[in-house]
């Protein structure tokens, strides 16, 4: 029996990356919710019906609910389709607040839950996971992390010109590219780590973009074994610049990935020894993209599956990065 979605909020990234994903994974998707007559159009277009709020959405019972609503809207869906029962895959970050990411966990209790950490599942990055725990490279030093986009204040998800750019709205995203891209590299090392970051330093940078959010921004973390993190996103990166590396540096050996990080399938990943220098490729399926590996990861783990999505792990991390990221705000 096919695994059945619902998505709330049918913007960008819910049609162009997880609507494919659902295809791929051979799953079904039942039904749309978004306020949007644009929105509802555009899914109907794709032959999925569309209905304005949840309850119409929630009658179809599907297994689980993906929330891709702007930021700040994330909360509603997720209580009312929890009060419904139903397991929740909420994209990130949890809210564009504390406050609200903590009524939002809250409110999932009891169910299954997890926020769309896509890049946890990417299969470069589980495998880069395994050479990392089987200690390959030795003792984790440091990960380093390059993750940088284009996002001026025209754009405009691609094929939405009547959109507006939320993600540059402080009160809709909760921030400006920081808090857009960074907490993808932060749950990620966690992940790749296997431990969590216990302190964790934000600068801020408006450099380019006429908007009143950051269009830059580093970051510098420690994991509780002392293990150090640095990681640098952007908004005013040009796309055709090399913009997405992971490197994770070891006492006998690093690991370097290009182009994993991000919605795509593909990108390489090179073991290199820190005896001899030579390198070898680290094998990943590369046709598989994060969203279908995380949308089959969920389904497994709404079955019963054991799994490692966790709210309170992720609230945990999101209350780290609060409170680095107000104190960078007020030095912006």
């Amino acid at each position: 029996m096919s695994f059945r979605w619902g998505i709330a909020g049918f913007g960008w990234v819910a049609r162009d990356h997880m609507l494919p994903a659902i295809a791929a994974a051979g799953h079904e998707l039942v039904g749309v919710a978004d306020p949007s007559p644009a929105a509802r159009i555009r899914a109907e277009q794709a032959g999925t019906p569309a209905w304005s709020g949840m309850h119409d959405l929630l009658q179809q019972r599907p297994d689980a609910i993906y929330i891709a609503t702007p930021n700040h809207l994330h909360l509603p869906p997720v209580a009312e389709a929890a009060a419904s029962g139903t397991a929740i895959l909420c994209e990130k970050p949890i809210a564009a607040t504390l406050d609200q990411a903590e009524a939002l966990v809250s409110a999932a209790r009891g169910i299954t839950y997890g926020t769309a950490f896509d890049q946890r599942h990417h299969p470069a990055h589980r495998a880069i996971r395994k050479e990392v725990a089987a200690g390959t490279i030795g003792q984790v030093t440091a990960v380093r992390i390059a993750y940088a986009c284009w996002v001026d204040p025209a754009w405009r998800p691609p094929g939405q010109v009547e959109a507006s750019n939320w993600r540059a709205d402080p009160q809709a995203a909760g921030g400006g590219a920081v808090i857009d891209l960074a907490l993808h590299g932060l749950d990620l090392a966690e992940m790749l780590v296997g431990e969590p970051l216990d302190r964790l330093q934000i600068t801020l940078q408006r450099r380019v973009h006429d908007y009143p959010v950051d269009d830059g921004g580093m970051l510098i973390g420690r994991f509780a074994s002392g293990a150090l993190l640095q990681s640098h996103v952007a908004y005013n990166c040009p796309e055709v610049l090399p913009r997405r590396r992971l490197e994770i540096l070891g006492d006998r050996g690093m690991i370097v990935a290009l182009d994993t990080m991000g919605q795509s399938a593909g990108g390489s990943a090179e073991l290199i020894c820190g005896r001899s220098g030579t390198g070898r490729s680290i094998p990943f399926d590369p046709g598989l993209s994060p969203f279908t590996a995380q949308a089959l990861a969920f389904a497994a783990a709404v079955s019963g599956a054991a799994h490692d999505f966790c709210g309170e792990r992720d609230l945990r991390l999101m209350r780290l990065f609060t409170a680095a990221h107000e104190e960078a705000r007020g030095c912006l």
